[in-house]
């Protein structure tokens, strides 16, 4: 049986690793898991000889297909939990995260696909990420962070690179959500900051807002 530290640490190595397909140093999943350097590789031979990931000391770790399944099970019941959170509990795009760490790792495969379907099949969650159906399968998203957005060219917001409570705090403080309308106006090459208009709005959102909202052409 899988602990849940040990499916803490594979969804991690997933994340930093493009999605399974990159080696990760251990001193990054060090630091995204907010542990010592030491831990990190203790836990790795485990995962290792449980045949979850190939590890090379001071060369790093890449999860086996198997370790990329766990992965994706942990990403599939984290999404259609914050899916659950918001529509059928009234919980904000800014809530639900937290509560969503601890749900995705409940265990039983019954409730996840029942889960699935009492929501009728949801491709998104809240936050514009897809998810996976039962077989681990994405729906392919087509999408353009702001900062690569078009002068002159009118987008829709699909999602977002940053889900922290904070960013999606100051989204809503300025009216900006999944399926608003953004046109880009001007882009400041000092700072890389970008002025933009939402419906009779005008606006600059600075660089670091800029790549972590994601856009498709309307």
């Amino acid at each position: 049986m899988i602990t849940l530290t040990e499916e803490n640490y594979i969804k991690a190595i997933y994340h930093l690793g493009n999605y399974g397909k990159d080696i990760v140093n251990t001193n990054a999943i060090a630091d995204a898991l907010n542990t010592k350097a030491s831990s990190v590789t203790d836990m790795v031979k485990k995962l290792a000889d449980k045949d979850y990931l190939n590890y090379k000391k001071y060369q790093g770790v890449k999860l086996k297909k198997s370790g990329i399944n766990v992965a994706v099970n942990i990403v599939r019941k984290h999404r259609l939990w914050e899916v659950f959170l918001v529509e059928k509990l009234n919980f904000t795009w800014d809530e639900v995260h937290e509560v969503a760490e601890h749900l995705e790792h409940i265990k039983s495969e019954k409730l996840v696909n029942e889960l699935d379907a009492f929501l009728e099949f949801p491709t998104h969650d809240p936050h514009g990420d897809p998810i996976p159906d039962k077989d681990g399968k994405f729906n392919k998203i087509e999408k353009i962070a702001l900062s690569h957005a078009t002068v002159g060219m009118v987008y829709k917001c699909i999602g977002v690179e940053d889900s922290s409570t904070n960013f999606l705090q100051y989204l809503d403080s300025n009216s900006i959500g999944l399926g608003t309308t953004i046109e880009i106006i001007h882009k400041e090459l000092f700072d890389n900051s970008v002025k933009i208009k939402l419906n009779t709005t005008e606006m600059v959102v600075s660089q670091n807002v800029a790549k972590n909202l994601y856009l498709k052409v309307l």
